[in-house]
C-alpha cells in the first residue's frame, strides 16, 4: 500500500547524525578600521614586502612581510601599491601580516608584449617619475625604445627624466638633441677613476620622489642603483659583444629607499615596450613637441594622410632640428598601434620595427 504525503509525521523524517546545517555566508566584510597603511616594495610568489607608512615621508621604517587576505580574491598587488595591513605588523622574524585593502591606483605604468597584445602588464603603481636610462654606447642607444618609454610616461601622468650613461665612451650631445624640443630634464653620467660622474645631480633629481627606472639590459641600471643605494646589492652583468644586448641582471621590480628621502624602483631590462593600451587617437598627445603642429590639420585628421599639416610644419623647422626624426618615430608608432604594415599617407614608408623598439 502506498503512503500518501499527507500521512507522513515526524517519525518518518530521517536525519544523518552529526551533520550540521551550514551557516549562510555573510556579504558583510570586516572594516579593518585599525589597519596600518603601507607601501609595497617587492613581490615574490605570493609574498609581499611592505614598508609601513607613506613613501614620501622622510623616515624609512623597517619592512615587514605580508600575504593577501582572502577577501581580496584575485585582485593583484604590484610594487608601488598603497595597501592596508592587519595582523602581526611588528615585522618580527617568522611573522606575516595580511593585506586587506589596495588603495585606488594612480600613475599606473603599463606595457604589453606587443602593440597588438590585449594582455597588459602592470609594471609599477604609484610612482611619480619615470627615469628612462639609455647608454650612448655599449649597447648602442635605441631612440625608438626611448620614445616608447616617454609615451608610456606621458600616458601614465609620470614626469620623465632621461639619464644617459657611459658618456666616457662617447659624447651624449647627439642623443640629447633628439629630445631638446621636449625639454625633458636629463642627467649625463660617466665613469672615471673616482667613480660615476654626475651622480650628485641625479640624487638631487630623485630626492623626495618615487622614481621607476626603465631601460634595456646592459645600460647600467643595476650599477646605477648600487651607487645610489650602497646596500642594494643588485647583480650587474656585461654586454654581449656579438648581439649588443645585455644580460637580464634584475629579474623583478623592487623599490629601494634613498637618503634622505625618496624611493627608486629598479625594473628588469626591457627589449620591447608594447603600447597596446595607448589609443592611436591620443598618441599625438604623448608627443608634445609635435602636438602644436596639429593645429593646422583638417578636422578629424588621422595624421597619416596627405592632408595632414604635420610634415610641412616639421619641414619648416618649427619642431627643431630633430623634428623629422621625431615625426618618423610618431608615424612608426601610429602604424604599429593600428596594426598597419605601412604609413598610408604622410611620412616615409619603412618596414616596421622588428624589435618593438
Amino acid at each position: 500500500m502506498s503512503v500518501r504525503r499527507s500521512d507522513w509525521d515526524e517519525d518518518d523524517v530521517r536525519v544523518r547524525p552529526g551533520r550540521r546545517k551550514a551557516r549562510p555566508r555573510s556579504k558583510d566584510r570586516p572594516e579593518h578600521a585599525g589597519a596600518v597603511p603601507g607601501f609595497v616594495t617587492a613581490v615574490d610568489r605570493g609574498r609581499f614586502t611592505v614598508v609601513p607608512g607613506d613613501p614620501h615621508e622622510h623616515t624609512h621604517p623597517p619592512a615587514l612581510y605580508a600575504v593577501k587576505a582572502r577577501e581580496l580574491g584575485r585582485k593583484g598587488v604590484v610594487v608601488g601599491d598603497r595597501v592596508d595591513l592587519v595582523g602581526d605588523v611588528s615585522g618580527a622574524t617568522d611573522t606575516l601580516a595580511r593585506i586587506v585593502r589596495v588603495h585606488p591606483r594612480t600613475h599606473l605604468l603599463r606595457r604589453t608584449a606587443d602593440d597588438d597584445d590585449p594582455v597588459e602588464r602592470v609594471l609599477v603603481a604609484g610612482a611619480d617619475q619615470l627615469v628612462v636610462v639609455a647608454a650612448v654606447a655599449d649597447p648602442e642607444p635605441r631612440p625608438r625604445l626611448i620614445d616608447r618609454c616617454l609615451v608610456a610616461a606621458y600616458d601614465a601622468g609620470l614626469d620623465p627624466l632621461l639619464v644617459v650613461t657611459k658618456s666616457d665612451l662617447r659624447g651624449a650631445a647627439e642623443l640629447l638633441e633628439l629630445y631638446a624640443a621636449l625639454s625633458v630634464p636629463h642627467v649625463v653620467l660617466g665613469r672615471e677613476a673616482s667613480g660615476i660622474t654626475g651622480l650628485d645631480l641625479l640624487r638631487t633629481a630623485l630626492v623626495g620622489r618615487v622614481s621607476v627606472l626603465v631601460g634595456p639590459s646592459g645600460v647600467g641600471k643595476s650599477t646605477l642603483v648600487n651607487a645610489l643605494v650602497p646596500d642594494a646589492d643588485r647583480t650587474t652583468g656585461r654586454v654581449n659583444r656579438v648581439t649588443g644586448r645585455g644580460r637580464h641582471t634584475s629579474t623583478s621590480a623592487v623599490a629601494l629607499p634613498l637618503q634622505p628621502s625618496g624611493w627608486v624602483i629598479d625594473t628588469p631590462g626591457v627589449r620591447s615596450f608594447g603600447l597596446a593600451h595607448v589609443a592611436p587617437a591620443s598618441l599625438l598627445d604623448t608627443f608634445p613637441d609635435l602636438a602644436a603642429g596639429a593645429a593646422q590639420c583638417p578636422r578629424g585628421c588621422t595624421h597619416d594622410e596627405p592632408e595632414c599639416a604635420l610634415p610641412e610644419w616639421v619641414a619648416s623647422g618649427a619642431a627643431g632640428p630633430a623634428g623629422a626624426a621625431r615625426l618618423d618615430s610618431f608615424h612608426r608608432l601610429l602604424r604599429a598601434l593600428r596594426g598597419q604594415d605601412e604609413v598610408t599617407g604622410a611620412g616615409p614608408v619603412e618596414p616596421p620595427d622588428g624589435d618593438g623598439g
